[in-house]
């Protein structure tokens, strides 16, 4: 399905060389979901381009609305095309949002410069968005957020590929995903399984014995938290892997990634597929609160027989 971006947005054109139709404004007939992107990451046209092309597979017609905190600074181009979180076109009509991850687990919570207008935005999603997927360490800070649920410094980053056990199949988000399916993992932090106050409505979707907790319902603050990357594309790993080693001699080779773990090989995206079906799942949750809403308002305004 097409999906419509900002006029001017860089990414726009990289996706159209791809082949994925790349609209400009509302012109396709019948519903459009208006999807919130509050993207976090230094690398955002890479980020840009990784959502909107899942995005754009389902089908689903998107409306991508790229946005940022008032306080995030950017030296990236492409920012003059992101709304301010708060201006007049954010965040009045959204149907669900994204909130991606950011390299920012080395800092407690609320010395991130933007803390408190992430978590002014958390809050405002939970009551007024169908749904809201948050991504890594945007997970950490909504469960800190709402829960108080602290993260944990990993000795060492975990970084690769890894089976999810599904934990509940009949979820309409893991629905199709299969008994396991592989995940790229990249983080050099965790919470815990039983640092979640799972008597608050929260549900374990899907984890791995190797990487611990993946996906984790959220039911009365109408959220996910995922705190790994179906996102990537099949060379984020070894990009991410060749970065850190600038830094540190002893990173590991990504896990379960590269044949025979060697750096000189192209890695395959054994997760596109299910990557796809998350996206056209989460997509189906966000279109059927949307239809139910409305249900409910015309109901509310049908005058009594």
């Amino acid at each position: 399905m097409p999906i419509i971006l900002p006029e001017g947005l860089s990414s726009a054109v990289l996706l159209q060389r791809e082949g994925i139709e790349v609209l400009r404004q509302r012109s396709l007939p019948g519903s459009v979901l208006r999807i919130g992107f509050l993207n976090l990451m230094p690398d955002m046209m890479r980020t840009e381009i990784q959502f909107a092309r899942l995005l754009g597979a389902t089908g689903h017609h998107v409306e991508l609305v790229p946005a940022l905190p008032p306080s995030y600074r950017s030296g990236h181009q492409g920012t003059e095309f992101y709304a301010r979180w708060g201006e007049t076109s954010l965040p009045s009509d959204l149907d669900g949002l994204i909130v991606t991850g950011a390299p920012l687990e080395h800092l407690p919570f609320e010395e991130v410069r933007y803390w408190r207008e992430l978590a002014r935005i958390c809050d405002w999603a939970a009551g007024f968005v169908g749904d809201t997927l948050y991504i890594c360490w945007a997970a950490f800070a909504a469960l800190y957020t709402f829960h108080g649920v602290r993260t944990h410094a990993l000795p060492q980053k975990i970084s690769g590929v890894f089976h999810q056990q599904v934990m509940d199949a009949r979820n309409p988000l893991t629905a199709g995903l299969g008994v396991t399916f592989p995940c790229p993992v990249s983080r050099n932090a965790e919470v815990r399984l039983h640092d979640i106050p799972w008597r608050r409505g929260l549900t374990c979707l899907a984890q791995s014995p190797e990487s611990g907790l993946c996906l984790v319902a959220d039911g009365p603050r109408h959220a996910h938290y995922m705190f790994n990357h179906l996102e990537y594309d099949a060379d984020t790993l070894k990009l991410e892997y060749a970065r850190d080693r600038v830094r540190r001699a002893d990173i590991r080779v990504p896990q379960n990634y590269l044949p025979d773990d060697d750096i000189t090989e192209a890695p395959p995206a054994v997760w596109r597929r299910p990557a796809e079906k998350f996206f056209a799942n989460w997509l189906a949750i966000v279109s059927a609160r949307r239809r139910s809403q409305a249900t409910t308002v015309t109901n509310v305004a049908r005058p009594a027989a």
